[in-house]
């Protein structure tokens, strides 16, 4: 795909922020319950409560909350629940998520995904930030301790060795070889949910602020925690590594992944220099 830019340059998000955080999403739900309670009116009466009105009330809260929760997360991140639910049900979605992993420093959680069987770990730099070691978590062989043994901060890239063996890996593409609207696929652990497949369409190239490399933009419902998950195409294999999300003029909120040929790039660039 040829290189276009709308614009020559733009500003990520500081972190991949949702429209509503943890936090105020459990305070409108608290306030919900409140306000069903409060608008409940219980008979008095001089016989035994009825437990039917005590079940009554309890499914009009349950309503109650049910009804908030679209407004709570929004429609589009239901439906990203909903779409992922429908992939997972593919088999190739299903091998591909054994090979996604769970990485957690102090502070944060984050993803990653092996690329060898032997358990080397790329993600984003910002996700190890900058740490020596994390935890790393494959859904089906346990945990692992990381050690960070390459960063690339000028592509927001790392990666991790852990002593696992025999783990499924996904496989890279030589280049992230791209085409306007194609569709790709990625996995990753957005918001407080693990392993979550959904797919989007390839968009164009753009310069960010700051930044030496063009990174590839994806109309893709991305989220905090998808960062370091890998975009697949179709021939199952690693274009590129997410690592933001941004409001863009044209588009609206896309997601932006770092394009696996510049792993290649720095990394090569890196033993080089160690040689």
């Amino acid at each position: 795909m040829d290189k276009k830019y709308k614009h020559d340059e733009d500003i990520i998000d500081d972190d991949l922020i949702e429209d509503i955080t943890d936090e105020e999403m459990f305070e409108l739900i608290q306030k919900a319950q409140k306000e069903a309670l409060n608008r409940e009116v219980v008979p008095k009466k001089r016989r035994p409560f009825p437990k039917w009105v005590f079940w009554l009330i309890a499914i009009v809260m349950f309503l109650n909350v049910v009804a908030l929760l679209p407004k709570t997360l929004s429609i589009p991140a239901i439906n990203f629940l909903i779409q992922s639910a429908q992939l997972s049900t593919k088999d190739h979605i299903q091998a591909y998520k054994k090979a996604v992993v769970v990485i957690e420093t102090e502070d944060q959680k984050g993803t990653g995904f092996a690329i060898s069987d032997e358990g080397t770990i790329l993600t984003n730099d910002h996700v190890v930030e900058g740490g020596e070691t994390v935890t790393v978590a494959f859904p089906n062989d346990g945990l692992f301790t990381g050690t960070v043994t390459h960063t690339y901060p000028m592509i927001d890239l790392a990666i991790v060795e852990t002593s696992a063996s025999d783990v499924p890996y996904l496989t890279l593409a030589q280049e992230a070889d791209v085409s306007y609207l194609e569709r790709v696929e990625f996995i990753g652990n957005p918001l407080s949910f693990q392993g979550i497949a959904n797919e989007g369409k390839i968009i164009d190239y753009m310069r960010l602020r700051d930044w030496d490399e063009d990174v590839l933009m994806i109309k893709a419902p991305i989220y905090r925690g998808n960062s370091g998950s890998p975009i697949i195409n179709k021939e199952g294999k690693v274009i590129g590594v997410v690592f933001a999300a941004l409001d863009h003029d044209d588009y609206g909120r896309v997601g932006l992944f770092v394009p696996i040929d510049y792993y290649y790039d720095y990394h090569q660039a890196s033993d080089e220099e160690n040689e």
